[in-house]
């Protein structure tokens, strides 16, 4: 669902709140001394169990059932830009088309005019996909950091009462994860959590049938307009 560039804005979130919540988890509210600031990285945490267990942070948030109904609102709700730009990347096309086939029979200034307006349109349309596709990005971020707020204990719990040791993400595939071989069936505890958090949440399973939740921001690209063919003086 999420970008590659949302993923490694996301990793360090992930692992700063789980690491926290295990780190804090049975501790005195007074903060010693020689604590590390907040800007400085929390440790990656482990059990003091024996077995290791995998999880799929992304397939979690998005897998619950608040995850699919706040990430299928925020799609809904960024659709009718979505359908702005692709109108304007349509109109775009078609002045790319006309000048490909007619461009050939205008004389310079008309042919010269065609181009400009493609290069002005394509420039307004490129802005306007970029700062689209940020801000979707932005929002997609914010649904996921809440919801793995609230995940983080649960992950934590669920680790510390199954005898785990280390959790390890699988959300990326090696190697840009450590986790270079699983067998997911005997260590992932991705469904399990999502289970708890559902049932903890409180917020009912989407209707059957239901679209999935996409990447609200989903890459487009405005066609480039070639550029003038240079004339023979008569």
């Amino acid at each position: 669902m999420t970008s590659k560039f949302l993923r490694s804005l996301l990793a360090v979130a992930v692992i700063s709140m789980i690491s926290a919540w295990a780190q804090t988890a049975g501790a005195a509210p007074t903060e010693p001394p020689n604590a590390p600031s907040a800007s400085a990285p929390a440790p990656v945490a482990t059990g003091t169990g024996t077995k290791i267990g995998t999880i799929n942070i992304e397939q979690a948030v998005i897998g619950t059932n608040e995850g699919q109904r706040d990430f299928a609102a925020l799609q809904k709700k960024l659709e009718p830009k979505q359908n702005e730009l692709k109108s304007q990347n349509d109109e775009l096309e078609s002045l790319q088309k006309q000048l490909d086939t007619q461009g050939s029979k205008l004389n310079d200034d008309a042919r010269a005019e065609l181009v400009k307006q493609i290069q002005d349109k394509k420039k307004v349309l490129d802005r306007a996909v970029q700062d689209f596709q940020e801000d979707g990005q932005n929002q997609q971020k914010e649904v996921f950091q809440r919801i793995l707020q609230k995940m983080a204990p649960v992950i934590v719990k669920h680790a510390q009462e199954g005898g785990y040791a280390m959790i390890l993400d699988t959300s990326n595939a090696w190697p840009q994860s450590p986790v270079l071989w699983y067998d997911g069936n005997k260590s992932d505890i991705t469904k399990a959590v999502i289970d708890i958090y559902n049932t903890q949440s409180g917020v009912p399973a989407p209707a059957a049938g239901g679209p999935a939740p996409k990447p609200a921001a989903s890459r487009m690209t405005s066609p480039k307009p070639a550029a003038p063919k240079a004339t023979m003086p008569q």
